[in-house]
């Protein structure tokens, strides 16, 4: 799993883009989700932003809305068609 963006991340709107390969082929059958969130803080609340991937060109894009900067986590989520589910956790600083 390759995780990029096409742009430095701000606070906003943001495209990222997913490659997954398996024995160094592309995948490009997978069903992919984003999920980035903050965990809440004091005085601040749950923050979370979340979409559903489109493939193009063998990549897979997702769009993502950070409110603000801090730490964001995320888990990228992919059904495989054999019907495995994968996922992969990370954080990025904003």
């Amino acid at each position: 799993v390759k995780l990029a963006s096409s742009k430095a991340l701000v606070a906003g709107s943001n495209e990222f883009l997913v490659v997954l390969s398996k024995d160094s082929k592309v995948v490009e059958t997978a069903k992919v989700k984003a999920k980035f969130f903050m965990p809440e803080m004091p005085g601040m609340p749950y923050m979370e932003s979340e979409d559903n991937a489109t493939l193009e060109n063998g990549v897979y894009k997702v769009n993502i809305h950070f409110s603000m900067s801090g730490t964001w986590q995320y888990h990228l989520k992919f059904k495989t068609k054999d019907n495995a589910f994968h996922t992969v956790k990370g954080s990025i600083n904003l």
